[in-house]
């Protein structure tokens, strides 16, 4: 019986949730500057077999805004991006969401994931 049962039971850490590490390849404090836009990276790394890359659409999230991230080029796991920030904040909080599709019985899948949330210090020039 429980041969069975087995399969049904670990069918959930094979087919759905990324299961993702994230890394967060930004700097952490970068000096303002005139244009209040902050350059972000985050590599996204899984052991999810049946990850459909080529479906991968990347956010990074500042309170309620989504801005869509670029694939970095040549990697097929890295994505770029640009963080907004006002004239006169000095930290942005911020986190990275992911939209993909998995490969399941039948058609695709479509899920989601965040990382964990991010500061960036906004540092005066000279300091």
């Amino acid at each position: 019986m429980w041969k069975k049962a087995l399969p049904l039971l670990l069918a959930p850490f094979f087919l759905g949730g990324c299961a993702a590490t994230f890394t967060n390849l930004s700097a952490q404090r970068q000096v303002r500057n005139p244009n209040n836009l902050y350059p972000v990276e985050v590599a996204l790394n899984t052991r999810q077999q049946s990850l459909r890359w080529d479906s991968i659409r990347a956010f990074v999230v500042v309170e309620d805004q989504s801005y869509e991230m670029r694939q970095t080029l040549l990697m097929k796991n890295r994505w770029e991006g640009l963080v907004p920030a006002p004239p006169h904040t000095n930290a942005v909080y911020s986190h990275y969401k992911f939209d993909f599709q998995y490969n399941a019985f039948g058609q695709p899948k479509s899920d989601s994931d965040s990382s964990p949330e991010y500061k960036l210090l906004i540092l005066e020039k000279g300091k």
